[in-house]
């Protein structure tokens, strides 16, 4: 898994057995070198020679997939992985055109590494009229519901999305907005970090009312699950563009201190308003290890526990990637990954293409 947050791969050897029971035998995790990472922002953006310039991408990438695999496989059999799940790393996703992109290629990473490869999961969701994410809550129904408990799971990466898991009735999710793309972004531009650890940054600055009042008016906020989000809706641009129109010079650390609560808070309010009843929130991906986002966002969501993954048996850091694994298996077997009332869908899709090794 390489998601949004462009921080690096994650690689996990999982074992998958009847009724998708999991056990997580290795993990990795391998940071993406500078000279990638900036290849792939400005991949974001429409540039002159994209394609030539994304074919390379791909190939760079498979070949650092490939590196990962090989560490985490070290003295594991290649012969004995039935196939690797990968994601890919996603340059645009623009569901309303009827397109999702995720670059990695496949084939190389299949003659790589000699073992079959599953790959572009998202794309039949949307050829079905599907937001194409998110993917993971059909994995977090397999892996984390709770038939005595109403529980919410959160994912919080470059975006942020979350799992509503009511003991009974239907299973949705979606993405509620910015994660730690925008705090991220902004902290590189200003101190060359590429995150804040702890949220320390942010926490030695102040809040921003009038900030946080443009930064909530955001159109995607509003709008109804099924919906996905990524950097087309949350980027530098439209935070400097809000920035510039308040008319005023903010400190850079207030800046920060808004960002965080605008992830806090405009997660929580899409479970308080979306989620009624919920008695647990269990949060993975890298905020989960933010402690000043974590706290903030107990403090919005009072009567709610929140705790990381970690207190499910699952670590916070290869959620996604253990999700990636079993939506390959859920593909080798024919069998649906999707979930049509989370993405909408018209109907459960067998997801991603199969490149045998």
């Amino acid at each position: 898994m390489s998601g949004t947050s462009l921080d690096g791969v994650d690689a996990v050897l999982a074992e998958i057995g009847p009724g998708s029971q999991i056990r997580l035998l290795h993990t990795h995790y391998l940071p993406y070198p500078d000279d990638l990472r900036v290849q792939l922002l400005a991949l974001h953006t429409p540039q002159s020679d994209e394609i030539h310039l994304a074919a390379i991408a791909a190939n760079k990438l498979a070949r650092l997939y490939a590196e990962a695999i090989k560490t985490l496989l070290d003295g594991f059999a290649p012969a004995r992985v039935r196939a690797i799940g990968c994601h890919g790393q996603t340059l645009r996703h623009r569901p309303a055109d009827g397109y999702t992109l995720q670059i990695g290629n496949a084939s190389l990473l299949a003659e790589l590494t000699r073992i079959t490869v599953v790959a572009d999961f998202r794309s039949r969701d949307i050829a079905a009229g599907g937001q194409g994410a998110p993917l993971v809550p059909a994995f977090h129904v397999r892996a984390l519901r709770d038939p005595g408990a109403h529980r919410v799971i959160a994912n919080i990466g470059g975006i942020a999305n979350i799992t509503d898991l009511p003991a009974n009735g239907p299973v949705r999710g979606w993405d509620t907005g910015p994660g730690n793309m925008l705090p991220d972004a902004w902290i590189k531009r200003h101190r060359g970090a590429h995150y804040d650890r702890d949220g320390a940054w942010a926490a030695s600055g102040t809040l921003h009312p009038g900030l946080l009042t443009a930064l909530m008016r955001h159109t995607y906020l509003h709008l109804p699950p099924p919906k996905s989000a990524g950097r087309e809706q949350f980027n530098l641009d439209w935070l400097d563009a809000l920035l510039g129109g308040l008319n005023e010079t903010i400190a850079p650390t207030d800046v920060q201190a808004t960002l965080l609560e605008f992830t806090a808070i405009s997660l929580a309010n899409a479970i308080s308003r979306e989620c009624r009843g919920a008695q647990a929130l269990y949060v993975c991906g890298g905020g989960a290890h933010n402690n000043a986002l974590m706290q903030r966002i107990r403090t919005h969501l009072p009567g709610v526990r929140v705790a990381t993954t970690a207190a499910l048996g699952i670590d916070p850091d290869w959620m996604e990637a253990l999700a990636f694994a079993w939506l390959a298996r859920q593909t080798l077997h024919h069998v649906p990954g999707n979930l049509p009332a989370v993405t909408g869908a018209r109907g459960e899709r067998i997801l991603g293409a199969i490149y045998p090794a």
